[in-house]
């Protein structure tokens, strides 16, 4: 069923100012930043199962619950951004920061494989007894993910192997045979580390692993109630109070809503694609498209965010989508990119391209600062000016998270099957690709997103015919083409261009994608937009920041007739695209609190910056929604 392949990572060099820069600032602050901190939070100590065991880091919650529990996924998200981050520049210090943590785990691991340096150092008895809610698959989930990045990076596949023998001893105790246990991670990912590690190696085992747990998801007897009944608790005792939390509450097949916790189920949705795609099961295919959907039609932020709910983390309700309440977890956004990879490999689809540009363009980089040392945890639509970006967080998934997004950038670019190149993200980025038969180099060229002009050199080792497919997005209306200098026709195709041709050596493709700032207007149910409005410029969305404004932003409105001028700021932010207006604000002085004559109004201006660069400037009050 995968009709397409999305090329490496390691095979694209960015070369666009857009990315660059970001790409640049992970490079030499994000990762090293990381690394000291997860230094000096003992999160490294911990991988050496100190003893005698020392004081938690992190007090408890109130249920007693330590996000030290996590800490092994957090040292593994970090190797695999700093891995991407070496296939772009080799950095002796970094690879020996990963040596010294592959020796770490060499060093803990028991004798059968299994490593969870939490269990091993605090409670080694209680191993595999609560799958629903101490994470120790997914905390190999992601330490699994680094070792593939690293060995991809490197060519060096120690840590590769210290992970071969873990999950070789999670194959025998997880499974359908007789004496195993029929059980699954309550927080899904090591489900798409597998088909990731099946990919890296082609050891059919990782497949067939990754496979029994989403199938064994949901089903009854319920595994968590068998393991907490194992346990001792009370039914009543579970917080979340249903299985909907970690989509378990039925088998993945028959489920039609978007539910739970946000990451969770973005993850699993994304395994699912994976193997709708490498087992041709049009049954699972079937519901993602069903749940995709569900949560781009009735539960997704504007800026690409998800998740409105802090006590889950997650989903509610159908169009419950506040603005000043929103969590919309900067992880959430990093798992929908993902997600929505995979689903545009099962078909080129330009939805697929259009969320995933969205998510990772808005509020998936809103999570990293332009510094590159500040995050956002969850991202606001809306704030008093209280909401601050931090420097480092108890539970700090978010962090390495966007980092390990940003440097892998490249592996979303370009679109490959047996003679079709697709292109779905623009920004400047260049690669050899295998197409038809031969190697054809693609390079695009291009000032996006603050620009909407696109260069494409094709280069083929020798005339090829082939198709080449150029993402025409959604929010563009009169695009146009031209090849070689002649006009051809934009008929997209699901949102693609698709160029059929004997291409030769020295063709060049122009796109013109217009992006005039375009207005929103939310879905009447969703309760917060009533009456406001929120801009866009291309895949941009933009917000307001007080400090740009002559008055307090809740005194502001913006005419639906205003004129919308958009203009490239060199001088602000590194250089940015803002948009202007003319609005309005409230300006009665009269001290009453109430009164019976309508309060008065002179003209404002407006300015609206990218969300994703907010609070770059300090903490001060900010909407995407404004007032008409």
């Amino acid at each position: 069923m995968r009709r397409y392949s999305s090329v490496p990572f390691a095979d694209v060099t960015i070369t666009g100012g857009f990315w660059s820069e970001r790409l640049d600032t992970v490079l030499r602050t994000t990762i090293p930043s990381q690394h000291a901190q997860l230094e000096k939070y003992n999160v490294l100590e911990s991988l050496k199962l100190p003893q005698p065991v020392p004081p938690l880091t992190f007090k408890p919650h109130a249920n007693g619950f330590s996000t030290q529990i996590f800490w092994d996924s957090d040292v593994g998200k970090w190797i695999e951004a700093a891995s991407y981050a070496l296939s772009h520049r080799r950095d002796p210090v970094i690879e020996a920061q990963i040596e010294a943590i592959t020796d770490d785990l060499e060093k803990a691991q028991e004798p059968d494989g299994y490593v969870n340096c939490w269990y091993l150092e605090r409670e080694p008895q209680n191993r595999w007894t609560n799958l629903r809610d101490n994470h120790e698959l997914y905390n190999l989930g992601h330490l699994l993910e680094g070792a593939v990045a690293y060995m991809r990076a490197t060519g060096r596949d120690r840590l590769m192997k210290v992970m071969e023998r873990a999950f070789d001893h999670v194959a025998t105790v997880f499974g359908t045979r007789p004496g195993q246990k029929r059980g699954y991670c309550g927080h899904p990912e090591v489900e798409l580390a597998l088909i990731k590690a099946w990919h890296a190696t082609g050891q059919r085992k990782y497949l067939d692993l990754a496979s029994y747990f989403v199938d064994e998801r949901g089903r009854q007897p319920h595994y968590f109630d068998i393991e907490r009944d194992a346990r001792g608790e009370p039914a009543g005792k579970y917080g979340q109070g249903t299985y909907e939390y970690s989509q378990s509450h039925l088998p993945v097949r028959e489920q039609t809503k978007v539910v739970g916790h946000a990451v969770r189920a973005f993850y699993l949705y994304t395994a699912m694609a994976d193997l709708a795609a490498e087992h041709d099961d049009a049954a699972l295919r079937r519901t993602c498209e069903t749940l995709w959907q569900d949560v781009t039609s009735t539960r997704m932020y504007v800026t690409g965010g998800f998740g409105p709910s802090e006590r889950n983390e997650g989903f509610t309700e159908d169009y419950d989508l506040p603005n000043d309440t929103a969590y919309a977890e900067t992880c959430a956004s990093v798992a929908m990119v993902f997600w929505a990879a995979r689903m545009l490999n099962l078909d080129l689809d330009g939805q697929y391209a259009d969320l995933l540009e969205l998510a990772l363009y808005n509020n998936a980089l809103a999570g990293l600062s332009r510094e590159g040392d500040t995050y956002f945890y969850d991202n606001k639509l809306e704030s008093d000016g209280s909401h601050r970006r931090w420097d480092w967080h108890p539970c700090p998934c978010c962090t390495m998270n966007v980092a390990r997004l940003v440097a892998s950038i490249g592996g979303y670019v370009f679109g490959l099957a047996k003679d079709e190149v697709a292109i779905h993200l623009y920004g400047g980025a260049k690669a050899d690709l295998p197409v038809a038969g031969g190697t054809v180099r693609i390079a695009e060229t291009s000032n996006y997103p603050w620009e909407g002009t696109i260069r494409v050199a094709v280069d083929p080792d020798a005339a090829r015919r082939f198709t080449l497919s150029l993402r025409i997005p959604s929010w563009c209306a009169g695009a146009r083409a031209r090849v070689n200098g002649a006009d051809v026709p934009v008929t997209p195709e699901r949102g693609y261009l698709r160029l059929t041709r004997d291409w030769m050596p020295g063709d060049v493709v122009e796109l013109d994608l217009p992006m005039p700032p375009q207005r929103l207007w939310a879905h009447p149910e969703v309760k917060a937009d009533v009456g406001r409005v929120a801009l866009r410029r291309g895949p941009l969305v933009f917000c307001f920041e007080g400090q740009d404004q002559d008055a307090p932003l809740h005194r502001l409105r913006l005419p639906r007739d205003a004129a919308l001028h958009a203009e490239f700021r060199g001088d602000m932010l590194g250089g940015i695209s803002v948009i202007r207006a003319e609005g309005s604000a409230v300006t009665e002085p009269s001290p009453a609190l109430y009164r019976t004559a309508p309060p008065a109004e002179a003209h404002s201006p407006l300015l609206a910056v990218p969300y994703y660069i907010w609070c770059n400037r300090g903490p001060n009050p900010m909407q995407v929604w404004m007032r008409e």
